[in-house]
Order: C-alpha cells, then sequence, then structure tokens
C-alpha cells in the first residue's frame, strides 16, 4: 500500500514540474518570423515565465460569464434531446424512401439506359450515395443521442 502512494506521489510531482525549454526567435532576411527551440545564428533566446499545469487545468472563464442553473438546463437538454428525436424520424422515413426509389430504379432502366449502361450505373450510384447518406444521418443522430443517457 504504501508502494502504490509513493508511485503516485512520484508521478503527481513529475506531472507538476513545468515543462522548460528555450525558446528562440528567428527573423530571416524577408521578414519572416520563425520560433525555434533549435538555436541558430542570429537567433534572439526569449525569456518566457513558465506555464504551469494548475494554471491551464482550472479556466472556468471570466467571472461575468453567464451561469445556467440545473433545471434550466434540463430544459434544455430535454427540448435538445425531443428536437434529435424528431430529427431521427425524419431521416428513418427518409432512409426508408431512398431505399424503396433504389429498389424500383434497379428494376427499370429509363429512355436510353437500355443502350447506355453507364447512364444506368450513374443513376443507381446517386440512388445509392442517397441511401447511404441517410444512413450515415441516421448513425450520427443516435451517437448524438447516446449522450443523454
Amino acid at each position: 500500500m504504501n508502494l502504490i502512494r509513493a508511485a503516485l506521489l512520484l508521478t503527481a510531482t513529475f506531472l507538476a514540474l513545468p515543462a522548460t525549454a528555450e525558446i528562440y526567435k528567428y527573423v530571416d532576411e524577408n521578414g519572416r518570423i520563425t520560433y525555434t527551440n533549435v538555436p541558430k545564428r542570429g537567433a534572439k533566446k526569449l525569456d518566457l515565465d513558465p506555464i504551469s499545469a494548475a494554471k491551464t487545468r482550472n479556466n472556468t472563464g471570466p467571472a461575468s460569464f453567464p451561469k445556467v442553473d440545473n433545471q434550466t438546463q434540463k430544459k434544455r437538454d430535454d427540448q435538445r434531446k425531443q428536437i434529435l428525436q424528431e430529427e431521427l424520424a425524419t431521416e428513418e422515413k427518409s432512409l426508408a424512401d431512398s431505399k424503396t426509389a433504389l429498389k424500383e430504379g434497379e428494376a427499370q432502366r429509363l429512355g436510353d439506359e437500355a443502350r447506355n449502361y453507364p447512364k444506368y450505373l450513374d443513376r443507381i450510384k446517386k440512388l445509392k450515395d442517397n441511401v447511404a447518406l441517410h444512413e450515415r444521418n441516421i448513425d450520427a443522430l443516435k451517437k448524438e443521442m447516446g449522450e443523454f443517457k
């Protein structure tokens, strides 16, 4: 047990140490500025304050940033979930319609498609792409709705 605590303390100590690296600013003959950690002739070393991990992790924003109470947020989440459910129902209907259109489109050739097979394939590809689009939309909506659980 003490070994685990010692390992955790040692790990936390190393993570808390700020990263140190020398940074150089180099301006070439065209006036372009390059920042690098490799010293070059004519480059100036920059003296920067180290950024501590504590400063970057707990950045909550300005004090005047608006806060939302839990009840208001729950109402917003419920509205969002309802909208996503409606969009999902619409996409599922569109997918069914697209599959029907594909099935009907594959069954018959239109106009000069009997003589021009690539034209038939192009039309079928568009129908298949439409089916795939609705399937991707449904997957994305289900993934988005999965975040509510």
